[in-house]
């Protein structure tokens, strides 16, 4: 079925300025509840996971050159001029295509679930970092609280790289909500517990990443049934949080034989 085309040429079109707003402003997809996808290889992953958009967009210049699968995958297509695009974008170099999904928030944890808790992770970057690793280490669920960046702001998007398709994703979580989670959760540490690679790792587990600067706060670590050390031989005073998140879900992946 050929998806209908829209022409837009105005950048005082309704349309346009939703966009726009979805594009800088990164909480705009909780009051829309659509988000915006930019670019191919995000547009890819989401079709990959078997997600239809509700509207295609391309830069009229790509238009010609669309390859028919991407624009029939979405129930309408809008085709804004060269300049409208850019204009729109978030990026320095801005893509020649996009897709707007239907946004549903997660408002509950699923239990028994493979878990990362974010605990008020502030960088954009370091948050979609973690989905990243999360996927790729057979984690299913990533449950933000209260403080921590907007899961689906453009920022985290691109660092996510098409993880947030695979993950049920819970945002504006109180701590409180974890103990529905009913799996150990697990801290870290720079100067306390046990070193990871000499700790039995429980499979299905939740991790809690904290704070950048603060680390995991005094609620969250009142749940934990766990507290691990990453060794630092080098000396330094901690790690990113993105990197220690990578190095606690791949050895939670090691232990569960993945």
């Amino acid at each position: 079925m050929t998806s209908p085309v829209t022409p837009i040429h105005s950048r005082d079109n309704a349309f346009v300025k939703e966009l726009r707003r979805l594009s800088q402003d990164s909480t705009a997809y909780r009051k829309q509840g659509r988000v915006w996808l930019e670019g191919d290889h995000l547009c890819r992953a989401a079709l990959a996971r078997g997600l239809r958009p509700r509207i295609a967009v391309f830069a009229e210049s790509f238009w010609p050159q669309v390859p028919a699968e991407w624009a029939h995958a979405a129930d309408k297509v809008v085709v804004l001029a060269d300049a409208l695009f850019a204009d729109v974008s978030g990026l320095e170099s801005p893509a020649r295509m996009g897709y707007l999904l239907e946004w549903q928030p997660g408002f509950e944890p699923q239990p028994g679930q493979a878990t990362v808790v974010l605990d008020r992770v502030q960088d954009a970057g370091n948050v979609g970092s973690i989905l990243r690793s999360a996927a790729a280490f057979g984690f299913t669920q990533v449950v933000a609280l209260k403080g921590t960046a907007a899961l689906w702001s453009q920022k985290v998007l691109r660092a996510g790289m098409g993880a947030h398709f695979g993950l049920h994703l819970v945002e504006g979580a109180e701590a409180s909500a974890l103990e529905a989670l009913q799996v150990p959760l697990i801290v870290t540490s720079s100067h306390q517990g046990k070193l990871i690679q000499h700790t039995d790792l429980p499979w299905p587990c939740a991790w809690a990443m904290g704070h950048e600067g603060q680390g995991v706060g005094p609620a969250v670590e009142a749940l934990a049934a766990l507290q691990v050390r990453i060794g630092q031989p080098g000396g330094e005073e901690s790690l990113n949080v993105a990197a220690a998140a990578a190095i606690c879900l791949h050895a939670s992946a090691l232990s569960a034989g993945a």
